[in-house]
């Protein structure tokens, strides 16, 4: 039966990276938040840096690590709220509907692209990742019972908040901020054209077209060749290699944790 940190220790899951991010700035509250206390443009980075290591701190860490991710992340959206006379719309970190939206992006991305590479799961699996991921939004301080009690529940709530989505300039000057990161270093640009088509393959059709992608035949068949390429090559990889990008992030989140101790103590 998979669980969630088998989940977290496939590296090919960050893949979808670009999808859960779009998919939360499509909530016109999300994407004045981040648009507003974010910079994709000089550190387009940092926003997914964050995002992975709070993931991995909370399937694979102790529960001192997932305590202390859970406590960074919610110290850095204290200040993400808007202000008095600030444009519409308003918006909170702290927004118990924008908190489950965002874990529920992480999840539903997460089995999304896990299913393309390694197919179906099966039922149980389902109901387990289901419950699992349940973490990620209580640790942004969502109440328990605001998580779909089944995976049947959570599939209703994904297709309607979907349907409710929309597009605002703001989510879309942060996306080209996003795709384009313009400031990441020269082997991030590189990659840039792949993570567009992957993103773009990975979206809704609706949202698709709501940021501006073109998806012709031609670009449907090169993502389909990606994704069996990917299906083809990564579950015969040596699981070292799959799970190097979770170990690495738990180990420089390890590192800070003891040099900031250290600091403390001294």
């Amino acid at each position: 039966m998979t669980g969630m940190a088998d989940l977290a220790r496939e590296g090919i899951l960050v893949a979808g990276a670009g999808r859960a991010i779009l998919l939360q700035i499509a909530d016109p509250s999300v994407a004045a938040g981040v648009a507003r206390h974010s910079d994709f443009g000089s550190r387009p980075l940092d926003r997914l840096h964050a995002t992975l290591t709070f993931v991995y701190a909370l399937a694979l860490g102790t529960p001192d690590e997932q305590r202390s991710a859970a406590r960074r992340v919610n110290h850095a959206h204290g200040a993400v709220r808007s202000q008095p006379g600030e444009a519409a719309p308003g918006y909170s970190a702290f927004d118990h509907d924008a908190q489950l939206w965002v874990a529920a992006t992480l999840y539903d991305t997460a089995v999304q692209v896990y299913e393309l590479v390694f197919g179906p799961l099966d039922e149980e699996s389902r109901e387990r990742l289901h419950r699992e991921y349940a973490i990620v939004g209580t640790s942004l301080q969502l109440p328990p019972d605001r998580w779909p009690p089944t995976r049947a529940a959570f599939d209703e709530y994904f297709a309607a908040r979907v349907a409710r989505l929309h597009v605002t300039a703001e989510a879309r000057a942060v996306s080209i901020e996003l795709l384009t990161a313009r400031a990441a270093p020269l082997p991030v640009r590189c990659l840039l054209p792949l993570v567009r088509l992957v993103t773009a393959g990975l979206l809704p059709d609706g949202l698709r077209s709501a940021y501006g992608f073109r998806w012709t035949p031609r670009q449907q068949r090169r993502f389909a060749r990606r994704v069996a390429v990917a299906r083809a090559v990564w579950p015969r990889l040596p699981q070292r290699l799959r799970a190097a990008p979770s170990a690495w992030y738990l180990h420089a989140m390890r590192e800070r944790e003891r040099t900031e101790a250290a600091r403390h103590r001294g």
